[in-house]
């Protein structure tokens, strides 16, 4: 049976990410095939866990998933591995739920996987013992394989720690980290900074599974037993043959995607078209567009110096291209987008502005409701709709936005747009805050592939547009070709 790992820890902050990144990192140095998987609503640690391990990072969530998928998701994803490792999020009993049906140890318990529980050791030594000991008996049931000490003091300060849990609790010590930078990876808002970002991310990882080889019994863990619970696979559909082009911006400005969401366009029909909004002068010949998030603040000023792939995005959604996107692709369709006192001319295709703010305005767990005006929901009035589970982290909100705007989404959850909706409908674009799944709750890529195949015709591929106000339905609009 594949040996599998989860990684959590008393609390937020206590260091399993670097952890995690550098144990898939060492395990791969092995010759092992590493299959990472991340807990929860995230983009930024699945990437960073995707460069450690030579694999996607698929994410485990209990909000947008039934734990059937759960399983199959794990199943489908490590069916070829030798271990995976699963990094938890916040602490190991933390979830929304007060029964923590949705925390890390119900988690660890449906994939039967032991717990590797990483300790901020900052400022503690003797407390440590009661500390392992309430999580112990919290969940008696629960295997913890062993404890990674982190941000130890130095020698003195391990020695002691090693010798207090040997002396009080009956779990082993699989490694013991000292506080240094070398243990770290630069953060911003919304947390790490995405490997795609990061100009030494490989030298970074590198850094980390040296770390971790040199202070973590790897092999130990390589070799922890896992529990004897099956975990099978749900027969997937079969693959629809090729017949879209879908483009996907990928690169430092938008690179928040689920692999999950990229495998399903492919298998309903989609060839992905990846493209570089920084770089790139003009749209490549596609039938559609999905725009995910990232951080488009970040590269603004570069986004608004390629004013030919702006041009082209505008002329092409006026000619009718579907388009689909999320967060960081909602602000790059506004008009500006303004961060720490400067303001960006963006696309302009949405009468919005984006802002950013210093705190978050929307984080965490969403439920949207979809309204008639949705452009790829099956019909109906809005009265009886299922609920959309989905995600959502910004830091910016939209202001000044068209009186007649219209919604794609009620909020009932979360916060979107502006508290009450999400998901600007214009045209045969569908753009929000929200992050969807493809999952069976919301299976949204098929039915967006569906919507751009009827839209086809109309579509009007605009592979070579160079001037937005060139297009017949914007003759007057306002134009920055010689910005």
């Amino acid at each position: 049976m594949m040996r599998r790992v989860y990684i959590s820890a008393a609390h937020k902050s206590s260091g399993k990410t670097t952890v995690s990144i550098g144990l898939c990192a060492a395990l791969k140095e092995r010759g092992l095939r590493v299959q990472p998987f991340k807990k929860g609503p995230d983009f930024i640690d699945p990437l960073w866990l995707t460069q450690a391990a030579g694999r996607a990072c698929h994410n485990l969530d209990f909000h947008t998933m039934s734990i059937a998928e759960i399983r199959d998701c794990f199943a489908m994803a490590s069916q070829d591995a030798d271990i995976a490792v699963i990094e938890g999020n916040k602490g190991l009993f933390d979830g929304v739920a007060l029964d923590g049906s949705n925390s890390n140890a119900a988690l660890a318990r449906h994939l039967a996987a032991p717990v590797v529980l990483v300790i901020n050791a900052q400022g503690i030594n003797r407390g440590i013992a009661p500390l392992v000991i309430g999580y112990r008996h919290f969940d008696p049931d629960l295997p913890v394989a062993g404890i990674i000490l982190n941000r130890v003091g130095g020698a003195r300060h391990e020695a002691k720690l090693r010798a207090v849990l040997k002396a009080f609790t009956d779990v082993p010590v699989l490694g013991a980290l000292w506080d240094s930078a070398s243990v770290s990876i630069t953060e911003r808002h919304l947390g790490l900074i995405p490997s795609g970002e990061h100009d030494e991310a490989a030298s970074a990882v590198e850094r980390l599974s040296r770390v971790i080889q040199d202070h973590v019994d790897v092999d130990a863990i390589a070799h922890i037993e896992p529990g004897e619970r099956p975990v099978s696979v749900t027969a997937r559909p079969r693959r629809r043959a090729v017949d879209l082009r879908i483009g996907v911006p990928r690169d430092a400005a938008f690179s928040f995607y689920y692999p999950g969401d990229l495998e399903a366009l492919a298998a309903g029909g989609a060839e992905l078209v990846f493209f570089d909004t920084l770089k790139d002068k003009r749209l490549p010949e596609v039938d559609g567009l999905f725009i995910g998030g990232g951080f488009p603040e970040t590269q603004a000023g570069a986004l608004a110096a390629n004013s030919g792939m702006r041009r082209a995005i505008r002329a092409a959604i006026e000619e009718g291209l579907p388009v689909y996107a999320e967060c960081g692709g909602l602000m790059y369709l506004c008009r500006t987008l303004s961060w720490r006192g400067a303001t960006y001319p963006m696309v302009g295709a949405l009468a919005a502005d984006a802002q950013m703010e210093e705190k978050p305005i929307g984080h965490g767990y969403v439920n949207l409701q979809p309204t008639a005006a949705h452009p790829w929901w099956p019909g109906g009035p809005v009265t009886g709709r299922a609920v959309v589970p989905a995600h959502e982290f910004h830091y910016s909100h939209l202001v000044d936005v068209a009186a007649d705007t219209v919604y794609a989404y009620k909020v009932t959850r979360g916060h979107g747009i502006d508290g009450q909706n999400d998901g600007i409908v214009y045209k045969n674009v569908l753009a929000g805050y929200a992050h969807l799944r493809d999952v069976q709750a919301s299976p949204w890529t098929g039915r967006f592939l569906d919507f751009v195949r009827n839209r086809r015709p109309a579509a009007g591929i605009l592979a070579d547009a160079s001037c937005c106000c060139c297009a017949p339905s914007m003759a007057g609009a306002p134009c920055d070709a010689r910005s």
